[in-house]
């Protein structure tokens, strides 16, 4: 490459004052101020202090504690969003990638964002291209398929433009920055996408649904309640019912629960050294069922070596270090076969350069020609197709090696591999396996989680290391011969050896075609399509810009042990989520049914806010959280919103019979207003306590504390601040009436979940 000297550093500080650097044209997380308002101007925000204002108004202002409830809620959440945000940025800070430029003459490593107007960046394999650059030297080939869609490589040479978001797929160059922050292409195309990115969540999905319907419901049940009761009461009464109905509906704890638990996880996970880039693939992580992991960088670590040299035709082992040699100097080592070869021969420089074939992972080459001869080095059974007359010498090296053949021909090379290619020696090169790699696997392996190794290597190497591993019954292929449709042969192999990127795309697309949910860990460039296509993607920090980029959590010290603790998170938020999800989806259900059925019945509604305040903190608030927090590995089966239904409707339906029971037998047993309220609260609250100690089992030390202690919080709250809950004294005729209507209400959930789950398993949902 020619010899550039870059900016000088006054011409850079002028730049900057010019404003003319690539300043962050996207925001990666809200602001503080941001977080403040999204939690708190929320619209059941806005329904709650309505409706407080309307019980203030009515001078009823012990009902005004659920405001309290509704403070701590929202309190909570924008406190642990805030904290959330603070750690994402100190790790993307951290993790944010570094550019080579040349300034005055020298090399330096600078942050994406100080990079000014006409800045020289040094490219080579592996590089994302983060400015709009024109090509001034060198010879690179580009991957646009982050910004185009199209998986074709295109080459790069002087004079050309290459577009930020593309990356470098292999050669090197020197490129000049044409455009910085908002000038740049991506910034231009995808502003709004970069900010408001798609959610693909099958919780959040569930909660906005439900947030939609309630919304859209409240108003006019609301209005049409109100005008029910008021034949029932004094106005003033009137509006404490319709607001304790109301109010009963807002299913506000749920929002609060979900980000909360992932905003935990994430910061959980950070103290593991893990980025989480995409907060909600922390879910798809708890059902992942199928794991792809890349050989070299992953299971090994990355770390090449050559091993041994082995001459082949009676070549002389001094003619292979001396080729090897000129190689390595003339030839850039953005390669980990070309990258060994130099750290273990001295480098020569004694001959001129004709022609150099950089290494691509597409044609699996590379080769260099000089004046009177010409080097290969690549895969034997790429250079040579027929390997017969060398496999004796392979089947002693291929098993958990990287074996790479350097031949000659007498002619000047171009970009396609020659035929007449003469077998100088084979190379010999090993990669170290990490020592967590093991352990690792089998946690694995333990969980269910089907393994997958995905190379671009010999498949019986690939398939050495797997053995060594401990990944039991080994069936390799070798993907550069397979002519049979990938989504036949993704369920039945567990090793693919000599995998193209866009093969590793396919098999991703395959394995997802059948039915599994897949994750994929990588480091390289052509790691990158099927990091994109994966459900959840894993990359190592030590890899490539691209793949860091493109993935949704990154393993800053890039230790693959982390990963049983990152699937271990996802699960824990999850089945945590589900069970805490039931108790509010619970009281929504319940509360809307109730308040629909009180528009048509000629009766008082029987509860007031204050008394489902009590309910709700004891059967919902309080074990909800402190659940949602526990550890918890199980592996999810089924559907969310199933597994979430299956527990809260029957327990909804229960309470509604219940409440349907009382106010109809009131008027056959002569039961004040008082009483009715009293029982249909006691009664709430105990089947309640059926649904919470059904999502308990098992119990351990934990659940059976937390169980007994709201027991007695609510035995307090019935008996001892009966007039602060506007309930009255329990007399033995109360006593009884609750004893047979506990026993009815136990019978009637019993038959409600039998009947749902028969239902659901019926319709098939």
């Amino acid at each position: 490459m020619e010899k550039v000297t870059g900016l000088k550093e006054s011409e850079v500080l002028k730049l900057k004052e010019r404003g003319l650097v690539n300043y962050k044209a996207d925001v990666k997380t809200k602001s503080v101020g941001q977080i403040i308002m999204m939690n708190f101007f929320t619209l059941f925000n806005f329904l709650n202090f309505g409706l407080a204002l309307a019980i203030f108004l009515v001078g009823s202002y012990k009902n005004l504690l659920f405001l309290g409830v509704v403070f701590c809620n929202t309190l909570i959440s924008t406190i642990q969003e805030i904290r959330s945000k603070m750690v994402i940025d100190k790790l993307s800070l951290l993790n944010e990638n570094k550019v080579t430029v040349i300034r005055d003459g020298v090399i330096k490593q600078i942050g994406i964002h100080d990079i000014v107007l006409g800045d020289i960046i040094k490219l080579r394999a592996g590089n994302q291209i983060v400015v709009d650059s024109k090509i001034i030297s060198g010879e690179i080939l580009v991957n646009e398929s982050l910004i185009t869609g199209e998986s074709e490589s295109v080459t790069k040479n002087k004079g050309m433009d290459i577009l930020s978001g593309s990356f470098v797929v292999s050669g090197s160059a020197l490129a000049e920055a044409i455009h910085v922050g908002a000038d740049n292409y991506t910034a231009q195309i995808s502003a709004e996408a970069k900010y408001i990115k798609k959610v693909n969540s099958e919780i959040m999905n569930f909660i906005n649904r439900i947030i939609k319907y309630i919304s859209i419901a409240i108003v006019p049940i609301g209005v049409l309640l109100f005008i029910g009761q008021m034949g029932s009461g004094t106005f003033s009464d009137t509006i404490i019912h319709v607001v304790a109905a109301l109010i009963g509906m807002i299913p506000e704890g749920l929002v609060l629960l979900t980000s909360t638990v992932l905003a935990i996880s994430v910061i959980r996970l950070s103290k593991y050294n893990v980025l989480v880039q995409e907060l909600y693939c922390i879910e798809t992580l708890a059902r992942v069922d199928t794991i792809c992991l890349d050989k070299t960088g992953t299971i090994t670590k990355g770390e090449m070596e050559v091993a041994k040299l082995v001459p082949l035709n009676g070549t002389e082992m001094n003619i292979i270090v001396d080729a090897l040699s000129m190689m390595s100097y003339h030839m850039d080592n953005d390669n980990q076969t070309m990258e060994a070869i130099s750290k273990k021969y001295a480098r020569r420089n004694d001959h001129k350069v004709l022609e150099i074939v950089p290494f691509s992972s597409q044609t699996k080459w590379s080769g260099i020609s000089f004046e009177d001869v010409s080097y290969v080095l690549g895969a034997p059974e790429i250079v040579l197709k027929d390997t017969s007359k060398i496999d004796k010498e392979l089947s002693n090296y291929v098993d958990s090696n990287r074996v790479v053949l350097l031949g000659k021909v007498n002619h000047k090379l171009n970009k396609k591999l020659p035929l007449d290619v003469e077998p100088l020696g084979l190379v010999i090169i090993n990669d170290k396996i990490r020592l967590e790699a093991r352990a690792t696997l089998d946690y694995f392996k333990e969980q269910g989680v089907d393994i997958k190794l995905i190379s671009g290597d010999n498949p019986k190497t690939v398939a050495g290391v797997a053995t060594k591993v401990g990944l039991k019954d080994v069936k390799y292929i070798d993907m550069s011969v397979c002519d049979r449709p990938i989504v036949e042969i993704a369920d039945k192999y567990n090793v693919f050896g000599r995998v193209k990127p866009s093969q590793k795309k396919e098999i991703i697309m395959a394995l997802k075609a059948l039915g599994h949910t897949v994750a994929m860990t990588g480091d390289g460039v052509n790691d990158v399509l099927a990091l994109k296509e994966a459900d959840c993607s894993v990359a190592m920090n030590s890899g490539s810009d691209a793949a860091r980029n493109v993935s949704q959590l990154v393993l800053l010290d890039s230790n693959f042990a982390s990963m049983p603790k990152v699937v271990a998170e996802g699960r824990r938020s999850i089945n945590n989520i589900q069970r805490s999800s039931s108790l509010f989806l619970c009281k929504t259900t319940y509360a809307t049914l109730l308040a629909i059925l009180f528009v048509f019945l000629p009766l008082s509604y029987p509860f007031e806010p204050i008394q489902l305040t009590l309910t709700s903190v004891v059967t919902i608030g309080i074990p909800s959280f402190i659940l949602a927090l526990e550890p918890n590995n199980e592996r999810i089966n089924g559907k969310i919103i199933i597994n979430v239904l299956k527990r809260s409707i029957p327990t909804a339906l229960t309470i509604v019979a219940n409440v349907l029971i009382i106010v109809l037998i009131s008027n056959f047993i002569r039961l004040t207003e008082a009483e009715v309220s009293t029982l249909c609260v006691i009664l709430t609250g105990l089947t309640g306590f059926m649904l919470l100690y059904r999502i308990s089992v098992p119990f351990n030390t934990l659940r059976r504390c937390l169980f007994v202690f709201l027991a007695i919080l609510f035995t307090l709250g019935v008996v001892c601040f009966r007039n602060l809950f506007s309930l009255t004294v329990l007399t033995p005729k109360l006593l009884v009436l609750i004893l047979a209507l506990f026993m009815i209400a136990i019978t009637l959930f019993n038959m409600f979940t039998d009947l749902f789950y028969k239902v659901s398993k019926k319709i098939k949902i």
